[in-house]
């Protein structure tokens, strides 16, 4: 079986404490068995600082961003977060990054989108000797870095975090094996990583060996058409979103409740190896608003009993 994670739901605004939150829940994770966890960046808590302080409190899990955006954070200042967290966690971190979409960057942040993966390229081309050496000069027509005269390491993050991006389409699948370490899929399916992500990242990758980490809904239950409604609900955004709408194509699907692993543990073991007999090395459950608490126990239950 492939290594298995967990993405952790960010806590309610009108919580008492967000971090003490996500840190109980991570030692939950962590007590189950599961080999990772992970989390998105949206507005509110900040990814990377909570990352380093669970890691000081749970020991033992990968960490990672599944993902946070590069418009939000010159390479610098990303380099520096990223390899502070990465010294704050003993070396345990995965950097997972992705250029979100347009109506994200136009309408949140008042940035331009225009060629997301000439960006992400010149992004990478300054971050990665950040991260390696401490040092960079570059000037790009969409990125500009420079630390001359200026050290940006920081002591003890090593070795440098993994870089993975979020790639779906071709291009950026190709840049993901050519610059990266790898990639981090969302709703793609069994059919879609082996005849479209393993293949194409590989191409890129040039024969050397890259990450393959799906992550995907899933509820361990017996009632699974009540999941799968829940699902439907919950992700139908997503269908709308022109780079899912085409992930779902691919893979025969209409709606990402379509792409679910739902069903009892022996229905949900299998679809994991499907996953992996396609080309995947990690796969992260995502069972945000699709679980009833019961069925949330039970799934952490069997993914932590097949990461053992």
């Amino acid at each position: 079986m492939i290594p298995l994670g967990l993405a952790l739901e960010l806590p309610a605004a009108d919580g008492p404490n967000a971090v003490d939150d996500l840190v109980t829940r991570a030692r939950a994770v962590a007590d189950a068995g599961l080999a990772s966890l992970w989390l998105g960046q949206v507005y509110d808590v900040d990814a990377l600082t909570a990352l380093a302080l669970i890691g000081r409190e749970v020991p033992g899990l990968a960490l990672g961003t599944a993902v946070t955006t590069i418009h939000s954070r010159h390479p610098i200042a990303m380099s520096s977060q990223a390899q502070t967290t990465q010294a704050a966690v003993g070396g345990r971190l995965r950097l997972g990054l992705g250029v979100g979409s347009r109506a994200t960057v136009e309408q949140r942040y008042g940035l331009r989108f225009d060629r997301p993966v000439h960006r992400m390229r010149e992004y990478l081309a300054a971050l990665r000797p950040l991260l390696q050496t401490g040092t960079v000069t570059i000037r790009g027509q969409e990125v500009t870095a420079d630390t001359s005269g200026w050290s940006a390491r920081v002591a003890g993050a090593t070795p440098p975090p993994p870089l993975l991006l979020a790639a779906l389409g071709p291009a950026m699948l190709r840049l993901a094996g050519e610059l990266a370490d790898g990639t981090i899929t969302w709703l793609a399916g069994p059919r879609t990583i082996a005849e479209h992500i393993a293949p194409v990242l590989a191409a890129g990758a040039g024969g050397q060996h890259r990450e393959v980490i799906a992550s995907l809904p899933i509820c361990v239950t017996d009632r699974p058409d009540e999941a799968r409604a829940r699902a439907a609900t919950k992700l139908a955004f997503f269908a709308a979103v022109p780079s899912y709408r085409t992930i779902l194509d691919r893979e025969g699907a209409w709606s990402p409740a379509d792409v679910a692993i739902v069903g009892d543990e022996r229905d949900v073991e299998k679809e994991l190896a499907r996953l992996a007999d396609a080309g995947a090395t990690h796969f992260i459950a995502n069972l945000s608003g699709l679980t009833t608490p019961e069925e949330r126990a039970r799934t952490v239950a069997l993914l932590g009993a097949l990461s053992r």
